[in-house]
């Protein structure tokens, strides 16, 4: 019985490079597909941000996304909005390594503000004061911590029946180092903490934990 011919050295190379380099296929969650051929960043956007709350969001999904919402550019507050949060997730996401897309968030939140500033309760806004607050200034142009806070603020008192809102200005205040005027608003998200979104919740936990239980016997 005659030997097996065995693959030449460049052959075998090639071979094992080739495996070595090979990248396996993103992994979408497919609702999230579905929705995205139809060509709609805000249904994207929000289809995104319902799996991120179930916690049922793939690995490659925000990056997805964010190259779906891409394909689209329309002059409205909606397009404006879903593409600074879808970016904005990617830059969660990434870390460090999507610094450079916090300008992105930072034009498209903008946008959306120009085009109707009270689009979604003022979501862009809301956006837009948290990217200031918690993003180094050498990566944002038009805004820095301090007007943040005043965005969120003048949204609390536009808004103040959205719990999101009263959230991310307790965050706002603890993240600039004064967690003395977060009391109020975080009273107001744990009286109605079931009506935030999981990982909102999730956060209320962590800004609790960090400047420990606010005193909430006075009414809100």
């Amino acid at each position: 019985m005659g030997a097996e011919r065995l693959p030449g050295i460049p052959a075998l190379l090639g071979l094992l490079l080739a495996t070595a380099c090979a990248t396996p296929p993103a992994v979408v969650s497919p609702e999230l597909i579905a929705v995205t051929e139809r060509r709609d960043a805000l249904l994207t956007s929000d289809t995104l941000e319902a799996l991120i709350e179930r916690g049922a969001d793939m690995p490659s999904d925000r990056e997805y996304a964010y190259e779906a919402v891409r394909k689209t550019d329309l002059d409205t507050a909606a397009y404006a909005f879903a593409r600074a949060a879808v970016t904005g997730r990617l830059v969660q996401q990434r870390g460090l390594r999507g610094a450079r897309l916090i300008s992105e968030v930072e034009y498209w939140a903008l946008r959306s503000r120009t085009l109707d500033p009270g689009f979604r309760g003022g979501a862009a806004t809301r956006l837009l004061g948290t990217l200031y607050v918690i993003a180094p200034g050498s990566f944002v142009s038009y805004g820095d911590s301090e007007r943040g806070l005043e965005l969120l603020e003048q949204l609390v008192i536009e808004h103040p029946e959205v719990v999101e809102n009263q959230l991310r200005l307790a965050e706002a205040y603890i993240a600039l180092g004064d967690p003395d005027p977060a009391g109020p608003a975080l009273c107001i998200c744990l009286e109605r903490r079931e009506t935030l979104r999981r990982d909102d919740q999730q956060l209320l936990d962590q800004l609790v934990a960090t400047i420990g239980m606010p005193d909430c016997d006075e009414p809100n």
